[in-house]
């Protein structure tokens, strides 16, 4: 179990913009008072604690896991990660199972302002990849149980996977449909697709099986943390 995560400023600064959750009440007033802009570049970097956000990134990760292996047993799985930000979830998997491997899709630039809300082409993003390897090496994760894919250029891994993650991402921020056509080379009947969705009923016309898990109230979206398997389509 992993009671501490190792990250500098950059990488607190990009957890922050990728968790929202996160923000101080000063941060809150100065993102409205002073503007997304100025947020985005310069508040969100050097007027944090990184150790602070540490902590409290760790809650969440740690918080997200439990609701997961209630349902799931990750031991010997592939898992593809889609949107994973700084993927605090998967190095939760990954120190408390067996032999996983993990796929991460993700992009390699951070927008001029937050706008986070829904994005029919998915152009908002929040990450570095460099740095997002490094985290993860840098609190554990062994680089040969992880592969890292930039949205923008990299051909998408053409394989099954057991588990698909996609919190606060996929149908959360954007369109399912993105994806449909790449999910239906990857996914059987056997892979579970776990995500957040304000319309769960929308996902029983593609999935024989869709479990509500969580009713996720406190978010933006008032979604429904979701566990869908046997794709139909």
């Amino acid at each position: 179990m992993i009671k501490n995560i190792h990250l500098n400023r950059d990488i607190a600064q990009l957890i922050l913009l990728q968790r929202i959750e996160l923000l101080t009440p000063f941060l809150k007033r100065v993102r409205k008072t002073l503007g997304r802009y100025f947020f985005t570049n310069f508040a969100s970097k050097y007027f944090i604690s990184p150790k602070l956000i540490g902590t409290k990134y760790l809650e969440f990760m740690l918080s997200e896991y439990n609701l997961l292996k209630k349902n799931l047993n990750f031991d010997n799985k592939t898992i593809l990660s889609i949107g994973g930000g700084m993927c605090g979830l998967e190095l939760m998997i990954n120190s408390n199972s067996k032999n996983c491997f993990f796929s991460i899709i993700e992009k390699n630039y951070i927008s001029k302002k937050v706008t986070y809300g829904w994005d029919n082409e998915n152009r908002e993003a929040y990450n570095n990849l460099k740095l997002l390897e490094f985290f993860l090496i840098n609190n554990g994760l062994d680089k040969r149980s992880f592969k890292i894919y930039n949205f923008d250029f990299d051909q998408f891994p053409e394989k099954k996977f057991d588990f698909i993650i996609s919190l606060y991402s996929l149908d959360y921020h954007y369109d399912f449909n993105l994806y449909l056509d790449y999910f239906k080379k990857i996914l059987n009947k056997d892979t579970k697709l776990i995500l957040d969705t304000i319309r769960p009923d929308y996902f029983k016309k593609i999935f024989e099986n869709v479990k509500i898990i969580d009713f996720m109230q406190n978010t933006v979206h008032k979604s429904k943390r979701v566990i869908c398997s046997n794709f139909i389509l």
